[in-house]
């Protein structure tokens, strides 16, 4: 049934109501912080005043909301855009970059994450009810969807818990609970329930780039990636790209390069170790493959980070 215009005026008046009081109380807790990592469990809250260069990240699965401002999330060749009028939610382990694109010192970028546990997913589908195909064909693993009231609503109250410590165990997890189910609800909700079905291409699929984390350090066989997610060779390079648009030995060497970058700059490890460290064996492949991801080369890069702290 269509909304009326009075009810649809009013219901934008909600959003924005509520979006204001998000943004408020991020611009308060963060107190000029870029990133804020909050006593609420899995919630971060970020103030950045102005637009950024692109920053590589892992984005583990979250839910993402821009309460002012925009930031771009670039996938291999994909790229979301997300800002006040949507949220932006990620399914699976992905390598990301990230750039904040509209901020300023009057208007600065106000955003909210919560990570997403996949077993609290599938614990929430299970007392609702809701079911989804386990044939399902895997997706892109972020999609964007439009902000509504009701979580704009829960993402307030699970920030002013920062106003009460004390409230933070008992009634962080069930406003986390709700801020999950309002998403399963959604048009995109698709997208974690096919994360959180056992046995679904998703979810097998979910386990071998778990593994891959966790081991890309080591020459992988794409045999026994595809084992873990219990498929054949060539359905599983069909669904890794579809889910992470890029094949898996791009993901891993994304995932080295991030890693060696970090060594070097909060570990003040030498380009050489760090390329070592995570399983290059020739520093002049390192070095060509860091130049074309950063756009410049270990050394310089480096240096470029400790003159901008």
């Amino acid at each position: 049934m269509t909304k009326s215009p009075n009810t649809a005026d009013s219901n934008r008046k909600e959003i924005a109501a509520k979006r204001k009081a998000l943004k408020d109380m991020i611009a308060r807790y963060a107190s000029g912080r870029e990133i804020y990592e909050t006593p609420v469990p899995n919630m971060s809250v970020f103030c950045v005043g102005k637009p950024n260069t692109p920053s590589c990240l892992i984005y583990e699965p979250c839910l993402c909301i821009a309460a002012q401002g925009a930031k771009l999330v670039s996938v291999a060749n994909e790229s979301f855009l997300y800002d006040s009028r949507h949220y932006l939610v990620a399914s699976i382990t992905l390598p990301v970059s990230v750039q904040i694109v509209r901020s300023s010192k009057d208007k600065p970028y106000y955003g909210f994450k919560l990570k997403l546990d996949p077993k609290e997913i599938a614990q929430i589908m299970f007392e609702s009810g809701m079911q989804t195909e386990k044939s399902a064909q895997p997706s892109m693993g972020v999609v964007l969807g439009k902000i509504n009231a009701q979580i704009l609503d829960a993402a307030c109250r699970l920030v002013s818990l920062l106003d009460t410590p004390s409230d933070i165990p008992i009634l962080s997890p069930i406003i986390q609970k709700e801020i999950i189910y309002r998403i399963l609800s959604g048009p995109q909700g698709f997208l974690l329930k096919q994360l959180a079905v056992s046995g679904s291409p998703t979810s097998r699929m979910a386990r071998s780039i778990g593994w891959l984390k966790n081991n890309f350090s080591h020459k992988i066989k794409i045999g026994a990636l595809a084992n873990i997610a219990n498929m054949s060779v060539s359905a599983f390079h069909k669904h890794f790209r579809e889910m992470t648009a890029m094949s898996p030995l791009q993901y891993q060497k994304i995932l080295r390069l991030q890693k060696a970058r970090s060594l070097m700059t909060s570990e003040d490890m030498d380009a050489a170790t760090a390329a070592y460290h995570v399983g290059y064996e020739s520093p002049t492949q390192f070095n060509r493959e860091y130049k074309r991801m950063f756009g410049e080369s270990p050394r310089r890069d480096v240096r470029k980070h400790f003159a901008a702290i």
